[in-house]
């Protein structure tokens, strides 16, 4: 064997034997973990949600998508994809997507929620205020949010003619996990 040979095997024999250590689980490690090829995944609907409720609106649509791979479009994939659209002002996917998972026969309230804000956001307010009531109706009249929401879109339904010191401006904003409320504007 030359010597260039047996310095080069030398040199990558450390490398090799690290490739074949377990990872480190050595919870003050400031490095992160190894890939664990003995792991269960996540359910990536979970990852969704937590994504979704991290801010993290374009990796929890990655992970709808993952988890739709396994389980399907389900409603609930739907929802979350949906709602994740909603918050990144995509207001037609949005509403594709949470019209399809309205279609459930238990769809959540939230889902209504969320499916009345997008109309109302589109200048739908008559059939928003129809979703939001059924949201209402459904969640018992206990979130205030949906509340507020259907209380809101209401107003908006029974405007008088156009007046200037009349005007508003409605922002949908989040108000907790899935859940979303419009408020006025506060002009500034």
């Amino acid at each position: 064997m030359s010597r260039r040979f047996l310095l080069r095997l030398i040199l990558l024999a450390p490398l090799c034997l690290a490739a074949c250590m377990e990872p480190s689980r050595d919870p003050t490690s400031p490095y992160a973990p190894g890939l664990d090829p003995r792991g269960e995944a996540v359910d990536p609907m979970l990852v969704g949600d937590r994504l979704l409720a991290a801010g993290e609106y374009e990796l929890a649509i990655d992970a709808y998508t993952r988890a739709a791979l396994d389980l399907g479009l389900t409603p609930k994939v739907y929802a979350g994809i949906g709602t994740a659209n909603l918050q990144l002002g995509r207001l037609g996917q949005a509403e594709e997507q949470l019209r399809r998972a309205s279609e459930a026969p238990d769809t959540p309230p939230e889902v209504w929620n969320n499916l009345g804000l997008v109309l109302v956001a589109k200048g739908q307010v008559e059939e928003g205020a129809a979703t939001l009531r059924r949201a209402y109706a459904l969640d018992n009249g206990a979130s205030d949010a949906i509340r507020s929401n259907l209380r809101l879109a209401l107003a908006m339904l029974g405007e008088r003619p156009y007046d200037e010191g009349q005007e508003q401006e409605f922002q949908v904003v989040r108000s907790g996990h899935s859940v979303y409320k419009i408020r006025t504007a506060n002009p500034g």
